[in-house]
């Protein structure tokens, strides 16, 4: 790097043209080896969620809530996936470490922008699975269409909303101690250590972000399936209360792909101080990627009728 931390240190970065991505502290020799298992993390999410969308788009008996609900976390997934990988990639294979400071606030919006978003819609998710088993006459009418295209912009403005204070703020202070970013992208925290600002209020604010946000949405999904639970468990048969659940084990298996590797990667980078750098900077890349990839085999595996539709597409004969 033409950077040392001695010149970053007397340095003034009131005005930072660019940041440097280090990439991964300690593990730079295994750059191209790690690429690999990225690369094929997103090609199975691009593939993956590009061929749900196709299905939901082409089968009309797919066009209900639930599948809307789909695309929009398919959407938000590509997206979030989309923000980091590129970049990433550039600096495995390339070494282009460098990073416009725009560019950077731009990164840092979508990555945390869309995490907001993703855990919306998984609430969402748990709503529309709430009415269909509990109140399942009424699913049509409170779940129609007008309904979901509000609930899909709520989501997306406050996901807006709470994010868009980091990167304002952000290109308000002074950075006088480095330029150099000890990770694959631009993520809040990161940029935060770099300010020689105070950043009291913006550390609270995101800690507002991750215990408020993703606690209520935790708590309401929780809500939910304590409702639904009450409901399957009401059921007369064994059978009935199974066939009833297991219209759930999609989301289930969503929530705990989500909600599990984040809160993970947030509580190791806020209260980890033992853990070494480049573990930390894994395991938040890897909570980025892994929802993407896995969503699209979850529902492509528990839903029977984008099974259907896949065989479909596979044999062009009708089911």
């Amino acid at each position: 790097l033409s950077y040392s931390m001695s010149d970053s240190n007397t340095t003034d970065f009131t005005n930072p043209s660019t940041f440097i991505l280090l990439g991964i502290p300690g593990l730079e020799a295994a750059h191209v080896w790690i690429s690999i298992p990225f690369c094929i993390m997103y090609a199975i999410a691009m593939l993956g969620n590009f061929t749900i969308l196709f299905i939901v788009k082409r089968e009309p008996s797919l066009h209900v809530p639930m599948y809307y609900f789909l695309c929009m976390l398919v959407i938000t997934d590509l997206v979030l996936s989309t923000s980091i990988l590129p970049k990433t990639l550039s600096i495995f294979w390339f070494n282009s470490r460098e990073i416009n400071f725009s560019a950077c606030l731009i990164q840092m919006f979508f990555i945390h922008c869309f995490s907001v978003m993703e855990s919306g819609i998984l609430v969402t998710m748990a709503l529309d699975r709430y009415v269909a088993i509990c109140h399942p006459l009424r699913h049509s009418t409170t779940l129609a269409n007008p309904v979901v295209a509000k609930i899909g912009l709520a989501v997306v403005l406050r996901g807006i909303m709470l994010i868009l204070p980091y990167p304002l703020l952000a290109r308000q202070w002074p950075y006088c101690k480095s330029n150099i970013i000890p990770d694959i992208h631009c993520t809040h925290i990161a940029v935060v250590k770099l300010a020689c600002a105070d950043t009291h209020i913006t550390n609270y604010y995101s800690l507002f972000v991750l215990f408020c946000v993703r606690g209520l949405d935790m708590f309401f999904i929780a809500v939910s399936y304590t409702q639904i639970l009450r409901a399957v468990f009401s059921l007369p048969t064994q059978d009935a209360r199974l066939k009833t659940f297991g219209t759930c084990s999609s989301h289930l298996c969503s929530i705990l792909a989500f909600y599990i590797p984040a809160l993970f990667s947030s509580l190791t980078y806020r209260f980890g101080y033992n853990v070494a750098l480049h573990f930390h900077v894994l395991i938040g890349n890897v909570s980025l990627l892994v929802p993407p990839m896995l969503n699209p085999i979850i529902y492509g595996v528990r839903t029977k009728q984008i099974q259907d539709r896949l065989l479909w597409l596979f044999s062009h004969k009708d089911i």
